[in-house]
């Protein structure tokens, strides 16, 4: 449960910097475009959600190659701003997590630990730059990194728009966005000498008056260690609701620090 705990509860970000992600495999049905087409990243942004609030109870799957585990997960997010995460398993809170642009917060009740630390220390300790933006862009399904500020080569593949971003050997990261409305289907960091793949995937989406939102989020991880994989699956959501964001460490937890 800690394992899970520390990966879902970090804003689910964790794992996703930790580990860094899959090469795409093969060239069936690639058509390479050898120029990188700022239309396909402008439209992505096009579909930006437009909300003030958004609340999402969740269905949570957690596997290693050691354990599975099923618990629901209570989203809280007031854009920009602050994201709560809530674990339970049996209706029992097992963490808590609160994010900010400026601070990480959680803890979890099965070891009775907590941590506070901002996104410095943090992505010393995951070796890649994590910062809040990107924490809300994997909840909603927005392009993890900013499109924007990136340079790309643009190919097709299986009727999707592929965008590989290279800056050097070490890390690779390709984003896959559908021909129709410019939607995240996939996106996929790599770092070949640490071993380590992540690859983040988007299916069943849902339409709103403030836009379009997966349902569906698979994350997919792995290191040197093994393979680590969370599913999540949006339940009940609603937007612009008046929210609270009840975060305290219980009494007599212990501080963790991260090295």
């Amino acid at each position: 449960m800690k394992r899970y705990i520390s990966i879902l509860v970090l804003s689910i970000a964790v794992i996703s910097c930790k580990s860094k992600a899959v090469a795409v495999q093969g060239n069936t049905g690639q058509t390479i475009v050898e120029k990188e087409d700022k239309k396909v990243i402008e439209k992505h942004y096009d579909n930006k959600l437009d909300f003030s609030t958004l609340y999402i109870k969740a269905s949570a799957r957690y596997a290693d190659e050691k354990q599975s585990q099923n618990v629901t997960a209570e989203i809280r997010i007031e854009k920009d701003k602050q994201i709560l995460i809530s674990v339970r398993f049996l209706g029992i809170t097992m963490a808590k997590a609160l994010i900010t642009p400026s601070a990480v917060s959680y803890y979890e009740k099965m070891n009775g630990t907590y941590y506070e630390g901002d996104f410095t220390s943090l992505s010393k300790w995951l070796g890649t730059d994590l910062d809040y933006s990107k924490v809300q862009n994997l909840l909603v399904g927005e392009a993890f990194d900013d499109l924007r500020k990136g340079k790309y080569t643009q190919t097709i593949v299986d009727n999707l728009f592929r965008l590989d971003e290279e800056k050097d050997a070490n890390l690779k990261k390709t984003f896959f966005l559908d021909g129709e409305k410019y939607l995240i289907q996939k996106e996929e960091i790599s770092q070949p000498s640490e071993n380590r793949t992540l690859q983040i995937a988007y299916s069943d989406t849902k339409t709103f008056d403030q836009g379009t939102l997966p349902t569906s989020i698979e994350i997919n991880a792995v290191q040197p260690k093994g393979k680590t994989s969370i599913n999540l699956n949006y339940n009940n959501i609603s937007f612009n609701e008046e929210l609270s964001f009840p975060y305290s460490v219980p009494s007599g937890y212990k501080k963790v620090t991260i090295k």
